[in-house]
């Protein structure tokens, strides 16, 4: 059973969604590939306590890794690709070449670009850390701006914290 919350972050709204008690979806207003609202089930505000708590200390500088429960629906190479994005460090970024090559298949990069652009659970799975071969920001579901704002965030090049 679906249900959501919606919570304010320095980037606008963000739509907490959890499938049985766990976290399945975090979603930007304007976000692409955003379900219809109408699949986010009934509004629940303290089902996502923890959720919250967590993601206001990222923002806060305090946080660098998120430990929450997380249920991934995809395919199983999107699957692949979301936990190597989990594996990239607070502040790093790779390449979605470097992404591809540690699934152990060099030519997928459109393919683990592809899946990256559908990742369910923006910030927490950090697909903003993904950038091009050349370390040009190359497409962000919440737009490049976000990207780049996490990202400077992120390196202390943002100036204060976010939240």
């Amino acid at each position: 059973m679906k249900q959501h919350t919606l919570i304010d972050s320095p980037y606008g709204p963000l739509t907490l969604v959890a499938d049985d008690g766990v976290l399945c979806g975090l979603y930007m207003t304007d976000q692409r590939h955003r379900p219809p609202e109408e699949t986010f089930g009934t509004r629940h505000e303290s089902l996502f306590r923890e959720a919250e708590d967590q993601l206001e200390a990222y923002f806060a500088g305090e946080l660098k890794e998120f430990t929450l429960e997380l249920r991934l629906d995809g395919t199983p190479f999107q699957r692949s690709v979301w936990e190597q994005l989990r594996k990239i460090p607070y502040g790093e970024t790779r390449s979605y070449g470097e992404l591809a090559d540690a699934l152990g298949n060099s030519g997928a990069s459109r393919a683990v670009g592809l899946a990256n652009g559908k990742n369910p659970i923006g910030i927490i799975v950090p697909c903003h850390r993904v950038v091009g071969a050349n370390g040009s920001l190359t497409g962000y579901g919440g737009g490049l701006d976000r990207k780049q704002r996490l990202l400077d965030f992120e390196n202390g090049t943002a100036g204060t914290a976010l939240f």
